[in-house]
């Protein structure tokens, strides 16, 4: 293990509070989000002086949940908590040395965890001179795109 990825590791930060365990200690993804978006539910619901019930949830999936999956996604990645939902081939992936390009996978990596997609992150590799070909070997690993989940039916 490269002593870049340790540090990567490192910065991921613990599983969110609403993180409902499984006997196994694994944690559940959709129960955590559920529990997120009912929080929201009942902030915005006090802020506004009444129940706002499902439109509350649907905001939180529409303005939150992406992002709040992508965080889980790389907590999953970097090995620091265990999402069921999530690829287990995946979970841990970060401390692994998975490319050899281990300065650009360390790039990529915090610029998905900034929001990043693909054509971003390539762009921004074009523009500074980095290898291509590598790059898309780390998305591809990455495979941000299938990683997607739905969270409101």
């Amino acid at each position: 293990m490269s002593v870049g990825m340790k540090v990567q590791a490192s910065e991921t930060t613990s599983p969110s509070s609403s993180a409902v365990r499984t006997p196994s200690g694994q944690f559940r993804l959709m129960e955590a989000a559920w529990r997120e978006a009912e929080k929201h539910k009942w902030i915005e619901s006090e802020k506004a002086g009444r129940d706002l019930g499902d439109q509350a949830i649907h905001d939180w999936s529409r303005r939150y949940f992406r992002r709040w999956c992508r965080d889980r996604w790389i907590e999953h990645l970097s090995g620091s908590c265990y999402w069921c939902e999530l690829d287990k081939s995946d979970f841990g992936l970060l401390q692994r040395d998975f490319h050899t390009n281990v300065a650009l996978v360390q790039v990529v990596v915090q610029r998905i965890k900034a929001g990043g997609e693909n054509l971003d992150i390539i762009q921004w590799v074009l523009d500074n001179d980095r290898s291509l070909d590598d790059a898309l070997e780390i998305l591809r690993l990455l495979d941000i795109n299938s990683r997607r989940i739905s969270f409101w039916p």
